[in-house]
């Protein structure tokens, strides 16, 4: 097991996060979920997967914490490189552009795309070394199509889209796959809250929300060889919405 490569997904503990965990360490990997606030459902997703015969543990730190997340990519780093990594963390403070507050832009932005500088940075050379690594990004539809009240997040989420293709041209030599997976709404806790049945329906052609497993899917073969000529692509999941 010694050669077992090793994936880090932020915010592994919500709902899209804990599918993918649960599939990267079905096919194989040994994975490492990241929590912040969400401490008790990460350790209870490791548990889980180890349950099943999966390999997995829990890492917490704060993405938008610089020397934190150094601090805590140096501790992994020392047992080898990481060389499948998921951002997946992110947050949402909707409101109407005229309406928002500077610290519900800052905040917004400091966790999906400073978040992702923070942990994906330090990565990229311990990764290329091995000349085999994948960087997935999980953004939004929000960020293709736009939405009322998230103008800050649609900005945050487009930035990584931009980034994704930057990326991806600078580690291609390498044998590193860089793309970005833009879901529509998916069923969750947060997505219960904000779309009804009626709503969905009327937004998604598809006329239902996706599962957190149909994008865990689509990461994992992002994340396998056989999508070793995938690179700089935004791919979107979202039931035909755009």
């Amino acid at each position: 097991m010694a050669d077992t490569k090793r994936a880090l997904v932020t915010g592994g503990s919500g709902a899209i996060g804990a599918a993918i965990c649960r599939q990267l360490a079905r096919d194989g990997l040994a994975v490492i979920v990241h929590a912040h606030h969400g401490v008790a459902a990460a350790q209870a997703l490791v548990a889980s997967i180890t349950a099943e015969g999966g390999r997995a543990h829990a890492v917490v730190f704060d993405i938008t914490d610089p020397a934190a997340t150094t601090a805590a990519l140096d501790l992994l780093l020392a047992d080898g490189p990481i060389q499948v990594l998921v951002n997946n963390a992110g947050i949402h403070e909707d409101v109407v552009f005229p309406g928002m507050q500077l610290a519900q832009w800052q905040r917004v932005l400091d966790v999906s795309l400073n978040g992702f500088f923070h942990v994906t940075q330090p990565l990229t050379l311990p990764m290329a070394r091995t000349r085999w690594g994948r960087i997935i990004s999980i953004t939004s539809v929000a960020a293709l199509m736009g939405n009322r009240g998230q103008v800050n997040y649609s900005a945050a989420k487009g930035a990584l889209h931009a980034a994704t293709k930057s990326l991806a041209l600078e580690l291609a030599s390498r044998g590193i796959t860089v793309n970005a997976v833009a879901p529509g709404i998916i069923q969750s806790a947060m997505s219960e809250a904000a779309f009804d049945a009626t709503r969905i329906a009327q937004m998604v052609p598809m006329q239902r929300a996706g599962q957190p497993e149909e994008v865990a899917d689509l990461v994992s073969f992002l994340a396998s060889d056989r999508a070793a000529y995938i690179s700089g692509q935004i791919i979107s999941i979202n039931g035909g919405m755009a």
